[in-house]
């Protein structure tokens, strides 16, 4: 079996492998011990949890792990891993690392193509396959029933935020750590002939994820043209320094939709500082 840790990951080729079974599941209870002395603070809190469930042999029904590079804090748990299972502190599951490169030129393209490529091979899938395991361009979503409130930021551990928002009468629209990481790069064309070439396209050309080149600030603006929200909420934690210098052209977007929103910087990632609390008051007082 297979699972996946990080963004902007081939997910077709997984899926082609008849081996995988999603992103790796992270218990947000777990009793951290012996990883907290192998890690720095500066990790996303999600890495602790995970590291401690390798250690404990949670993950060793698997025989694969696919990280990204896209993402620093799993390229860093990939490096982790392996030289704890180097020097004989940890066993389970093979990492494997997929790297992709997103500077929007040629030769990152390429590269990204060849990366594709590989883990094919390694995975030992067939184009056929691939371009079978290929999703179709989700439907777009059915309007809410309830006015809108998009939670927009660094991805949620779990529903946590969207049930203090669905209790005040709103529809909840933003991403947890699982969605974040079962993202679909792009639309990717199926019956190409070129399956890997596809993939490579789709995540090259990705508006998601750390490494992306997009306009955050203009990104969060079609977000809210889009969904026709009521509400917003930007949630960004402590750890998520690589986004926070987009904070301040986030503010002028939020400021300027004249969409009522509540700015929750620097937070704790299992909410448990007030950020249920200020997300119910600040609800409260929404017109709609």
């Amino acid at each position: 079996m297979i699972a996946s840790v990080g963004p902007n990951l081939p997910l077709a080729v997984l899926r082609a492998s008849g081996a995988y079974a999603g992103s790796l599941p992270v218990d947000l209870g777990k009793k951290v011990t012996g990883a907290s002395a192998w890690m720095e603070s500066k990790f996303a809190p999600w890495a602790p949890l995970a590291l401690q469930a390798w250690a404990d042999g949670d993950y060793d029904h698997l025989d694969r792990v696919v990280f990204s590079r896209a993402d620093d804090t799993a390229q860093r748990f990939y490096y982790y891993v392996c030289e704890l299972q180097r020097r004989g502190l940890v066993g389970g599951p093979e990492a494997v690392m997929f790297d992709l490169a997103m500077i929007p030129r040629q030769s990152s393209l390429e590269r990204t193509e060849q990366k594709v490529r590989e883990l094919a091979d390694l995975l030992g899938v067939s184009e056929a396959a691939i371009d079978e395991a290929i999703s179709p361009a989700p439907a777009p979503t059915a309007p809410a029933d309830r006015p809108l409130c998009l939670i927009a930021g660094s991805p949620l551990p779990d529903r946590r935020l969207h049930r203090a928002v669905e209790s005040a009468g709103f529809a909840a629209a933003g991403q947890t750590l699982a969605d974040y990481w079962g993202e679909e790069a792009g639309a990717v064309e199926r019956g190409t002939g070129n399956p890997c070439a596809a993939i490579a396209r789709a995540l090259h050309a990705s508006t998601s994820g750390p490494r992306s080149f997009a306009d955050r600030s203009a990104l969060l603006a079609e977000r809210l043209s889009q969904s026709a929200a009521k509400a917003a909420i930007l949630w960004r934690i402590e750890e998520d320094e690589a986004q926070v210098w987009h904070l301040p052209a986030e503010r002028r977007v939020l400021e300027e939709s004249g969409v009522p929103h509540l700015v929750l910087t620097r937070r704790d990632w299992f909410a448990e500082d007030g950020a249920v609390e200020e997300t119910s008051r600040f609800l409260a007082e929404v017109k709609t």
